[in-house]
């Protein structure tokens, strides 16, 4: 791995992301929730971010952009189909769009669903994957501003990335999520032992990312709209795959 990464928390419950590209000391910020926590992680590591790499519009997600832009001189690079809503805005990308880091390319994925505009990044060199909230630790976004249908394609696009790719997304909700998954897919017995280590984890007072995407196919219900355990728990065995991921969505609201 020639890129170092430095996961914090922002806010209450958002992740700020750091990548430092050892071979040409440049440095990407995922997202942008909160200055201060920001600022401490670029004091504690030494990586001054030259790039935000914006996910979607939402506050929580692009609150620091102009901070930190005045304060650094960096580039902000967002979703085409929100650059009027995102701070400071200086590239918009859209689907297939490869940003260069170092040696590396960082590849635009479209993913609306949370949001109309929403993306998520992925370098393929380091098998890593910035999903925002799009695809979380053992769940999805809200459906804030697309249908079901459209989160559906978000996800399987994602899904299709290779299983050891390393997953970070935009929020620690993961113990909330492994307690809903377990209404939807109770004899799930990798979702059973990794609801029990998530504990820990929060007990513990650690985070619960990186996830992959394997561990999200094994276990993380909005993925596995197909499984017929799930599909007979909801006594959906025959439906089509959209109406299926949309009743376990629906359950998510209400949980």
């Amino acid at each position: 791995m020639t890129i170092e990464i430095e996961q914090f928390m922002c806010r209450s419950d958002n992740f700020g992301v750091l990548l430092h590209d050892n071979e040409s000391g440049e440095v990407i910020l995922i997202d942008a929730p909160e200055e201060a926590p920001i600022l401490a992680a670029v004091q504690r590591t030494g990586w001054a971010p030259t790039m935000i790499l914006n996910t979607h519009h939402h506050g929580d997600h692009v609150e620091a952009n102009q901070a930190l832009k005045k304060r650094f001189d960096l580039k902000i690079v967002g979703p085409k189909a929100e650059a009027p809503k995102i701070p400071g805005l200086d590239e918009a990308v859209e689907e297939g769009a490869a940003i260069p880091f170092g040696n590396h390319l960082v590849y635009v994925i479209e993913t609306p669903g949370h949001t109309a505009g929403h993306i998520s990044y992925y370098i393929p060199t380091q098998n890593l994957a910035f999903t925002g909230d799009t695809l979380f630790a053992l769940g999805c976004g809200r459906l804030f501003e697309r249908p079901a249908a459209v989160m559906l394609e978000s996800l399987k696009k994602l899904a299709a990335l290779p299983p050891e790719t390393a997953v970070y997304c935009g929020h620690e909700y993961t113990q909330g999520n492994a307690r809903f998954a377990l209404t939807v897919d109770p004899t799930n017995s990798a979702l059973k032992e990794r609801a029990t280590k998530i504990d820990r984890l929060r007990a513990d007072g650690k985070p619960t990312l990186p996830t992959t995407i394997g561990e999200e196919m094994a276990t993380n219900p909005f993925l596995r709209w197909h499984d017929p355990a799930i599909r007979r728990n909801l006594g959906m065995e025959n439906a089509p795959d959209e109406a299926v991921f949309a009743e376990i969505r629906k359950r998510k609201d209400l949980f």
